[in-house]
């Protein structure tokens, strides 16, 4: 009876922590962050073509190449709720807020429910893991895909049922779909399975091990072979951009490797990523005592591996070797590049390991408080006034302060999204036109234009299901037809030589301003 008790109060703290997590990542979803991201932007835009023509495509190679699970859901998202940022950002939300039930799920599995609803408490409230659940980047699908495969991997290995591998096969081998960063998590996995070899070894039950692993296996080479048969014809889409970025591409490669691997490891207590659209840059990733509880975790976390390896305790050196190789082997996406170092999104299949350490941290320091004071009550209300007190700095952090911030509105392009609102406000009669005169990755079946105008294409499909305006390069400007028709004209940046273009060639028209946007307006 008071084990039933027990769990019940466990299982309402776990809802209570969801509640916040769903807090944190639906709230404000289609307003926060403040803009819409041409990254973001165009994932919508194949996702709309995929629902229109019923071309569900395993991988997008437009934007240096995108894994097509993410679109897809984003299609599916479109089809059920309508074309919008909130139903462009509610995947990402979704599968943020599964990833801290999965957190907590696979931390209980490794350790205990106490260290569990702590890891899950601080993923439910940590601005890295909120900011890119509230994006539409498919990065987001990593620590997803990560917490539930080794959560049934090492459940199998516990009750010995062999569903439970088939389900973390499934899922690892949808991680191959998801972002290019997961395909590191191979060796992850390697270290995991090659660690669980030598207990079954010890027991004499190789044959079982061996069973086990080929079933999950199995349905990994199952799951990933579409994608794979993809690369396969299209060897090219399997690096995309990381050749470009990489530290061998470097003048002096050991110089990058250990600039990019220090700024790396100093991003969770130091200096973070200093991309405002990632972070409040340059602020650590991690708020400043959970970065303590991270790395009393992160030291006790070694010291048991060294422990488990010297008194030969199977359990621990295992899930040890699980958090220590999942931390640094997706560390090896960002120490491995060298642009914008240190970088949140490349390394952002480290968070469910990060906030296992805080959870492994917090309750060290917990339990040292209890054997060591007298009045247990006053550490209990103590402790949740801290916790209350992290929840409403992240809070503040993320929704007040960051959101507001000018930098954050220019980092997702706040100023596209006013040109597409703007341009759904005016009749069907008027006739639009953009003037691209920002440059970036062209996209092919848009004629070439550059990605930044992606942004103002999707803000016109959520009201028309496609875009209504004409856009143009400003070398093809000659291209503009009036036809007696009111017309209205919008370069994506102020541009005096192309008003002064405009004027010479319609000179009927005059420039007009509309709070910080510019257009051409003909009567």
């Amino acid at each position: 009876m008071f084990r039933l008790f027990k769990e019940k109060r466990v299982l309402i703290l776990l809802l209570v922590i969801l509640a916040i997590a769903s807090f944190f990542r639906l709230w404000q979803l289609d307003l926060i962050p403040p803009g819409l991201y041409p990254d973001e932007a165009i994932n919508g835009n194949d996702a709309i073509s995929a629902l229109k023509t019923g071309n569900f495509k395993v991988f997008y190679p437009e934007n240096n190449g995108r894994e097509g699970l993410f679109i897809n859901l984003i299609a599916l998202s479109f089809g059920i709720f309508g074309i919008s940022v909130w139903s462009l950002k509610i995947v990402g939300a979704l599968l943020g807020i599964f990833t801290v039930l999965g957190l907590f799920l696979l931390t209980r599995e490794l350790f205990n429910k106490n260290i569990a609803l702590l890891s899950s408490f601080f993923l439910a409230v940590s601005f890295w893991h909120v900011n890119f659940s509230r994006i539409g980047f498919r990065g987001i699908f990593v620590p997803f895909i990560l917490v539930f495969v080794f959560y049934f991997l090492f459940r199998g290995f516990r009750t010995k049922r062999i569903w439970n591998f088939i389900i973390s096969g499934v899922f690892f081998g949808l991680g191959f779909h998801t972002y290019i960063s997961f395909r590191l998590s191979v060796l992850i996995l390697f270290v995991v399975l090659l660690s669980w070899l030598f207990v079954y070894l010890k027991e004499k039950q190789t044959r079982k091990f061996l069973l086990f692993t080929a079933c999950c296996l199995l349905f990994t080479f199952i799951v990933a072979l579409p994608i794979g048969i993809y690369f396969l014809q299209n060897s090219g889409d399997f690096i995309g951009r990381a050749t470009g970025v990489s530290i061998f591409n470097a003048q002096n490669p050991i110089k990058a490797l250990g600039e990019s691997l220090i700024l790396h490891l100093g991003m969770f207590n130091f200096y973070g990523d200093s991309n405002w659209r990632h972070n409040f840059a340059p602020s650590p990733q991690l708020l400043w005592p959970v970065g303590i509880l991270f790395l009393i975790g992160f030291i006790a976390s070694i010291r048991e591996f060294i422990l488990s390896i010297k008194k030969r305790r199977g359990s621990l050196f295992i899930v040890n070797c699980l958090l220590l190789s999942w931390f640094f082997i997706m560390l090896l996406p960002g120490i491995l590049t060298s642009e914008g170092i240190p970088h949140a999104l490349r390394v952002i299949g480290t968070i469910p390991a990060v906030y296992i350490f805080a959870g492994l941290g917090g309750w060290h320091i917990y339990n040292w408080f209890y054997r060591n004071v007298s009045r247990k009550k006053l550490l209990v209300f103590t402790s949740i006034f801290v916790l209350f007190t992290i929840a409403f700095l992240q809070l503040d952090k993320y929704f007040i302060k960051w959101s507001s911030l000018p930098e954050t509105k220019g980092a997702f392009s706040r100023n596209y999204v006013d040109i597409g609102n703007y341009l759904n406000s005016l009749s069907l009669e008027t006739q639009k036109y953009v003037i691209v005169n920002q440059g970036g990755v062209p996209v092919p079946y848009s004629d070439g234009i550059p990605m930044p105008a992606q942004t103002i294409m999707f803000i016109e499909s959520t009201k028309f299901n496609h875009p209504q305006s004409t856009y143009l390069l400003p070398e093809n400007i000659n291209q503009i037809k009036i036809n007696d028709r009111r017309t209205v004209i919008v370069p994506m940046n102020y541009d005096q030589k192309i008003f002064s273009k405009l004027e010479f060639m319609f000179p009927q028209g005059k420039i007009q301003k509309k709070d910080e946007l510019w257009m051409y307006f003909i009567k």
